[in-house]
């Protein structure tokens, strides 16, 4: 348990980590570095659902719980992205723009964050104890530009950076609870594990398929992030094989 909570902590921690960046710029970030930034988070996703979290899912229950974990995995990313708002980021290579629906806006993010809390509790669960560590680790760096972005926003919204910063950590915070619940529910229940950690792994491929490598192509830096996302899948293949 120890474990689970300084994993879940350090990965929701990391949405203000990218958060605190607001506080030491004057302006805005260039869209080539945040899709650089997504590209590499995507890629270090990916080779952690595709090398930790599968390889596991199928070592413990088969393909059929597989399958079964990744379609409820995709469906409940499916109904949180058909009714809840995005950040609707305008591509101009000026800078970001967002919408005006702050209150919306803060609590989808929120939301999003429920089922990445559940991948790290489960993740924990498993057999292997590090398995929890690298998709913590993995959700981290994927939190910490939603953080930014969060923040981002909120400024924008007229909200001083202090209290951008303050929320935007607020609303990783949720993952830390859903991580307890998580890791809760599949280690007392073991034949719960396979299906979660199938779960995660269709909820991360989700991510990163339909947010993460979209956005990060939306601004012509198709190429660079190209790049950045194949240098995050080698370098979490790197720390796979440590």
């Amino acid at each position: 348990m120890r474990d689970v909570l300084v994993g879940s902590i350090l990965s929701a921690m990391s949405t203000g980590l990218g958060a605190a960046v607001i506080l030491f710029i004057s302006g805005t970030i260039t869209h080539r570095w945040r899709d650089t930034i997504l590209a590499f988070t995507a890629g270090i996703m990916m080779a952690a659902s595709l090398m930790g979290l599968i390889p596991e899912a199928l070592a413990l229950g088969g393909f059929v719980p597989l399958c079964v974990g990744v379609f409820l995995g995709v469906l409940t990313l499916t109904v949180l992205e058909k009714n809840i708002p995005h950040i609707d980021l305008e591509h101009s290579r000026q800078g970001i723009e967002f919408d005006a629906k702050a209150l919306l806006i803060i609590s989808a993010i929120t939301l999003h964050n429920i089922p990445e809390g559940l991948s790290v509790g489960v993740s924990y669960a498993s057999a292997s104890g590090d398995t929890g560590n690298l998709i913590a680790f993995a959700i981290g760096l994927q939190n910490a530009p939603e953080g930014l972005l969060v923040a981002l926003f909120l400024v924008n919204q007229k909200i001083n950076k202090f209290k951008a910063f303050v929320i935007s950590t607020l609303t990783g915070a949720i993952e830390i609870v859903t991580s307890l619940l998580g890791y809760s529910l599949t280690s007392f229940v073991q034949n719960l594990v396979p299906y979660g950690l199938a779960f995660a792994a269709g909820a991360m491929l989700f991510i990163i398929y339909k947010e993460l490598i979209p956005e990060s192509h939306g601004d012509g830096n198709e190429r660079s992030s190209t790049y950045s996302f194949i240098i995050g899948l080698l370098f979490m293949i790197l720390l796979l094989g440590i």
